[in-house]
């Protein structure tokens, strides 16, 4: 299915299959693998093999790269992160992302935007996509340390990589990976200068954890905290949206 188009008519077809498996991810479970087979095979410990075994099933499952139908429509913001929306908030974007770079380009305008917070556990896909189409502008890495990233200030203090992409139109989003409790490396897949595509894979966090997502000013999210979102699927804001959305838990 990858690059056909579909569409709410009707247009094109679907089909489930097996997620493929991220080349970041396929050596730590071939290596998971491997020590099975030596327990199993040459000093007979199966109580030992089988459960590496069950390791490596893992390994393989938590890289997985599944394909995604990515809405193109020009005024949506595409979520970058499977995962579960634990906080909408009005904050100012974090100063890397604001200030000029070295070569005097600006970031994001000053003021309060709404902030998405998207938490990623050890099951969803840890692949993460771009929001919006365009050029990545900067790729800012902050070390940090590594506190359970549900926690508000861990956007603060935990190791993280900012990412700012330009819209052809000029207009800037930027977003945030956060390192967590587990994770313990953020893997770009993108550098300045790149241009991508609404939904492209930019990057994932191994074994983490959590997505921030700095919305233009005068936009308001149509997800919900508490939502379970689908990274290069959900739409997390029309630009230059504003709206009241309210669910009830059931």
């Amino acid at each position: 299915m990858a690059g056909e188009i579909l569409d709410n008519r009707g247009r094109g077809e679907a089909a489930w299959n097996w997620p493929s498996v991220h080349p970041e991810g396929r050596r730590f479970g071939l290596i998971a693998v491997g020590v099975s087979l030596f327990f199993l095979l040459f000093v007979g410990w199966p109580l030992v093999g089988w459960p590496i075994m069950a390791l490596a099933a893992g390994i393989f499952a938590f890289f997985r790269d599944p394909e995604r139908v990515v809405p193109q429509y020009e005024a949506a913001i595409i979520a970058p992160a499977d995962g579960l929306v634990t906080a909408i908030s009005e904050v100012e974007p974090p100063l890397e992302l604001q200030v000029e770079d070295a070569a005097g380009e600006a970031g994001l305008p000053g003021g309060p935007v709404i902030r998405i917070s998207i938490f990623m556990s050890v099951f969803d896909v840890h692949i993460n996509r771009a929001p919006v189409g365009g050029t990545v502008r900067r790729v800012v890495y902050v070390p940090g340390r590594f506190m359970n990233a549900e926690l508000d200030k861990a956007s603060e203090d935990n190791e993280r990589q900012h990412i700012l992409i330009e819209r052809g139109d000029g207009l800037k989003l930027g977003f945030t990976q956060i390192a967590g409790l587990v994770a313990r490396r953020i893997v770009p897949f993108v550098k300045p200068g790149d241009i991508v595509a609404k939904g492209q894979r930019v990057g994932l966090i191994r074994f983490g954890s959590r997505v921030d997502v700095y919305l233009p000013a005068g936009t308001d999210a149509r997800v919900m905290v508490g939502q379970r979102i689908v990274a290069g699927e959900t739409v997390l804001a029309e630009i230059g949206q504003r709206i009241l959305i309210e669910g009830i838990v059931q």
